[in-house]
């Protein structure tokens, strides 16, 4: 069993940039894909971005490509989103998780969620 800890939101002006983590603990296999999904208040979850945990493959929603990075370091078992030119519409709670299918943005295919992390941008 994987546990994830998400850390690394907070507020930040328009333009401004967030680096998310996700610390994963437990056991940790090396065919997991490690997702970051958001959820805006009133709004369901939606896919952000996913990496396979050997690296070989990243995926992103098309809302954040050119802005987001996702990577992870594997000695420190951590996934990391780097967000830059923040905009408002990106304000939600961003959440980490561990799933099986390389790539995949149904956050039903993800079995370990962490507990999310805030990021809110002002205008």
């Amino acid at each position: 069993q994987v546990q994830l800890v998400e850390s690394g939101g907070g507020l930040v002006q328009a333009g401004g940039s967030l680096r998310l983590s996700c610390a994963a603990s437990g056991r940790i296999f090396s065919t997991y894909t490690m997702g970051w999904f958001r959820q805006a208040p009133g709004k369901e979850r939606e896919f952000v971005a996913a990496i396979t945990w050997s690296g070989a493959g990243t995926y992103y929603v098309d809302l954040v490509k050119g802005r987001f990075t996702i990577s992870r370091d594997s000695a420190k078992n951590t996934v990391y989103l780097q967000m830059n030119s923040l905009k408002p519409e990106d304000t939600a709670v961003y959440y980490c998780a561990a799933g099986w299918v390389p790539g995949s943005s149904r956050s039903n295919e993800y079995h370990t969620w962490g507990q999310g992390t805030q990021v809110t941008v002002s205008s």
